[in-house]
């Protein structure tokens, strides 16, 4: 009875033994103690399968001790595999998963917002990219700019040229740089642009009336410099730009740092350039009636040095972005030494070429500061931009000291001003943008208010322009509506109000008045106290419609531009074109009404844009040259007034492009324009600066050579030029002409650094050719010979 016992006895307490249940608990976390919900939690060997809960705890029952393999998974973190070994009835672990880190195979981003800009606006819109600005690097960066069609160029010697949009220029172009419009002295055509190209990222070229938006000046169109794009979170990076070009034995580097923690950054660049004489196919030229001869070629005095500074800072989240941008532009440059001044015989060639790299007079100095900030912040449905400006414009022209008239023969000493000191412009600009963006439906709504002042003042022995403040007002109403996935509508209204006071100026020298008895003399008023007042209101209408491959889009509108100081109170001799210049203190403010058609087809292979336009002026301001010439107060030189009349002007661009076969591409880019005065005194003659009809055939390859030598690329471009026949006195007519340029570059490995190498030779053949448009065109000096550019890029990135 007693053995029964006892077995009975340890058979129940094995029953008990193994009827026992045992708890394994867990909690899952991060690296940095986040707990992980949803990790999927096995024990190998059995079908249990737990998750973790919102806590990234689990638990499992299990039937007996022993040694147990655990597996968690998670998506985006590395599987755990543990051994444990269950002793007790409990046990509680706390596991932590390693994030999954993939290496991934290098990635390319390439974003459409072009095309859906393009889609979306209903103007003629241009834009391009750095990598095209270093593929065609010119003198600066409206040179660069010159290959597109449409855009033209006042060129003034290697280093500085003006833009021209359709044949109009000065202020009638606006230029943009980081939201705010620059202003300095751009109303000459011997006054370059202060803008480091190097500093940009990308251009953006709007052809055709946009006061509705810019405000006054903006008659031709508008060209955008976008900034340089906020550097990546937590991230050092930068570059460095060299390069060297044969014909002006030009070198020059730009430098750029940035660098981000998580909110603020900064970006820095500085640039230096530093170029010769720049040479031409020709042994002499003729200044009006008188040949001057060249030095193998070479401009004497055309030399030039650059430096520009540059630094932006800012804060940057999810609900506001505020940046500030400060940079300085420094450029002396030489005037072709025989192609300025009172007497080009004068010109002491020996002096002048004994170095192609030194800069004697004549000669400018320029320096311009800004000081920008751009905030944007979203508040509901708004979004609010706010644009801070201020500009210093300070240029200085300096040149030897030769009367005319009734000026001393001799400096006097009492003068404040130096002797060298030809002209002094010194202008202060405050800037102001506000402009509330707003999605209700279908429309996007923009209101918009801007205000400018300026104040400008004068030195020097040469009067040709007074000083004068200004101060220009606009407000605005846009709206862009998306009638469907088809169809978007634009309409825009804006008012503006300007108004200019110029100062009286009087000579420094007295003249002689009357004859005989009656002779006396008196400091002659060369430009008296005004001031006018100007309003206008302007406005725009739209349309895109865009249905697979086809696109169509036009834009009709009225745009103004408020007559310039120069036009309304110079009264002097403009030494760089031998003429003397006489405002016109009536004019009224200019007025433009213009209509542009885009016609676009893109299949996969090939595509094609056409873009014609009409623009008509009821009273567009000129420089009319007359008949007259002042041998009292101007030296000689032909008398030019600055006058109105009605002009008609219509054009149009092409741009086709076709992928023969991978890799290799042919392009056409053509353009034509005509204009026609239509009253006045030079009725039924063109515009000045007019530019011929011409068309450039390109053909490009693009390829991988190696895994270390990627888009390589080799492009030549054919610009054929027609004659232009139609001028306008005092202008003459140009021959036709065909250049050659050659374009070659690749993206070389070192390291972790991919090395940019770019190279051109522009005008290849060394053609002697003729530009309508350049600033040197009446002096029949032809453009700059073969030019061989070296351009790289070598990044630096560090995380």
């Amino acid at each position: 009875m007693k053995k029964i016992f006892l077995l009975f006895t340890g058979m129940l307490y094995c029953a008990m033994l193994f009827a026992q249940e045992y708890h394994l608990t867990g909690k899952t976390i991060s690296h940095n103690g986040h707990p992980l919900t949803g990790a999927e939690v096995r024990i190998e060997g059995l079908k249990q399968v737990s998750k973790t809960n919102s806590e990234g705890l689990f638990n499992f029952g299990l039937s007996s001790p022993g040694w147990y393999r655990i597996q968690i998974t998670l998506a985006g973190y590395k599987q755990l595999t543990r051994d444990i070994q269950l002793i007790t009835t409990t046990k509680s672990l706390v596991f932590v998963l390693d994030p999954l880190v993939h290496q991934l195979d290098e990635v390319f981003v390439k974003d459409n917002l072009m095309e859906i800009r393009s889609k979306e606006e209903s103007m003629n819109v241009e834009t391009v990219k750095r990598d095209f600005l270093i593929k065609n690097l010119g003198g600066s960066l409206m040179k660069s700019l010159e290959r597109l069609p449409g855009i033209k160029t006042i060129g003034i010697g290697s280093g500085q040229s003006k833009p021209l949009i359709r044949g109009l220029g000065f202020n009638r172009v606006v230029v943009v740089d980081k939201g705010m419009k620059h202003e300095g002295q751009q109303w000459g055509a011997d006054h370059g642009l202060e803008i480091d190209q190097f500093a940009t990222r990308e251009v953006e070229i709007l052809k055709g009336a946009a006061s509705f938006v810019y405000g006054s000046d903006a008659i031709a169109g508008v060209i955008e410099l976008k900034p340089p794009l906020i550097p990546l979170a937590n991230t050092i990076s930068g570059a460095v730009d060299l390069t060297g070009k044969s014909n002006n034995g030009f070198y020059g580097t730009s430098v750029n740092l940035d660098g981000r923690s998580n909110k603020w950054f900064f970006d820095s660049r500085i640039t230096y350039q530093n170029y010769g004489d720049y040479q031409v196919p020709a042994d002499s030229v003729h200044v009006y009636d008188y040949a001057v001869a060249l030095k193998n070629g070479y401009l004497r005095n055309t030399a030039g040095r650059e430096t520009n500074l540059h630094f932006t800072t800012g804060y940057v989240n999810e609900g506001i972005r505020s940046i500030f941008y400060f940079s300085n532009i420094y450029n002396k440059s030489g005037f072709f030494a025989n192609a300025h001044g009172l007497e080009p015989r004068r010109v002491d060639a020996t002096l002048h070429d004994a170095s192609a790299r030194d800069i004697l007079m004549p000669q400018q100095e320029v320096n311009h500061f800004k000081v920008i900030n751009r905030t944007d912040f979203k508040w509901g449905r708004h979004r609010f931009k706010v644009d801070l400006g201020y500009q210093h414009n300070f240029r200085q022209e300096f040149s030897a000291y030769v009367n005319h008239g009734y000026m001393p023969a001799i400096y006097p000493d009492y003068r404040q001003e130096p002797s060298d000191l030809e002209r002094e412009f010194n202008k202060q600009v405050y800037s102001a943008n506000f402009k509330d963006q707003i999605a209700l439906g279908n429309h996007e709504l923009s209101f918009g208010l801007n205000t400018e002042f300026q104040n400008n003042k004068i030195s020097g022995w040469s009067f040709l322009v007074p000083a004068f403040r200004q101060i220009s007002q606009g407000t605005f109403v846009y709206d862009k509506f998306k009638l469907n996935d088809q169809i978007w509508l634009h309409g825009a209204i804006r008012y503006d109000f300007g108004r200019i006071d110029m100062d009286r100026y009087d000579d420094w020298f007295p003249s002689q008045l009357g004859t005989g008895a009656a002779q006396g003399s008196a400091y002659l008023t060369r430009s008296s106290d005004l001031t006018r007042n100007f309003n206008s209101l302007v406005y725009a209408l739209g349309m895109n419609f865009n249905s697979g491959a086809f696109s169509l889009k036009w834009n009709a509108g009225k745009s103004f531009r408020m007559p310039i100081a120069k036009e309304l109170g110079a009264n002097g001799v403009n030494y760089h074109y031998f003429s003397y210049e006489k405002g016109n203190a009536n004019l009224s403010p200019e007025v433009s009404y213009q209509f542009d058609l885009g016609l676009g087809w893109k299949a996969e292979r090939w595509s094609v844009n056409f873009s014609p336009f009409y623009n008509y002026f009821p009273n567009y301001i000129y420089l009319n040259p007359t008949a007259t010439h002042d041998y009292f107060y101007g030296a000689g030189n032909q008398v030019f007034e600055y006058a109105q009349s009605r002009v008609m002007r219509y054009g149009a661009e092409l741009q086709a492009k076709v992928n023969v076969f991978k890799g290799l591409t042919a392009e056409v880019l053509g353009e034509y324009l005509y204009s026609k005065q239509l009253s006045g005194d030079k009725k039924g003659y063109v515009l000045p600066f007019s530019p011929p009809a011409s068309v450039l055939f390109n053909l490009s390859y693009e390829t991988d050579l190696s895994p270390k030598l990627k888009e390589a690329y080799l492009s030549i471009d054919y610009r054929a030029t027609a004659r232009q026949d139609n001028i306008v006195p005092p202008e003459k007519k140009t021959a036709g002409y065909s250049i050659f340029n050659l374009q070659a570059g690749t993206k070389i490995q070192a390291g972790e650094r991919w090395i940019s190498i770019n190279v051109q030779a522009q005008n290849l053949l060394n053609t002697k050719y003729l530009n309508h448009t350049s600033f040197y065109r009446l002096i029949e000096l032809p453009e700059a010979g073969r030019n061989l550019i070296l351009s790289v890029n070598i990044p630096i990135t560090k995380k």
